[in-house]
């Protein structure tokens, strides 16, 4: 699917961003990311609430090979095919699909952030001291003699 196609196909949804992601793309709204546009097909990000919904219409999660095993990402689902020749009802199920990203993203603990290092009471009051080699002549005792 090309992105002129997907423009097209989320018409009725409302605007989308489409960006290049792995082999296809990623399709967001309000930057929230709720569908992949990939060489297997189109997916729709799902949660508990909707993924019956997909295994009402014998949709599969989306899956990946690696080396050594098969990797399944229950969070996206193939759209069914029948979709593609209704854009009112694709519109509805991407509207929960957009839900779905939402409430994931809820869930999602915030992230981290680098703390900057503490100072001290003590060491923020003290004057910083002149660094040697500044350039300035220091005063020199010279031995008298006499």
């Amino acid at each position: 699917m090309d992105r002129e196609f997907l423009i097209d196909l989320f018409a009725d949804f409302g605007p989308v961003t489409i960006r290049k992601m792995f082999s296809g793309y990623g399709i967001s709204a309000d930057g929230t990311n709720f569908a992949l546009s990939l060489r297997a097909g189109l997916y729709f990000r799902a949660d508990e609430q909707t993924i019956p919904q997909f295994e009402a219409e014998g949709s599969r999660p989306f899956q990946y090979q690696t080396r050594t095993k098969t990797v399944t990402v229950n969070s996206y689902w193939q759209l069914p095919a029948r979709l593609f020749d209704d854009s009112e009802e694709l519109a509805s199920w991407a509207r929960a699909a957009l839900a779905a990203a939402q409430r994931a993203a809820l869930r999602k603990p915030p992230r981290a952030r680098k703390a900057k290092p503490k100072v001290s009471m003590k060491a923020a009051a003290k004057p910083k001291r002149k660094a040697i080699g500044t350039g300035e002549a220091r005063p020199t005792k010279k031995a008298s003699r006499s």
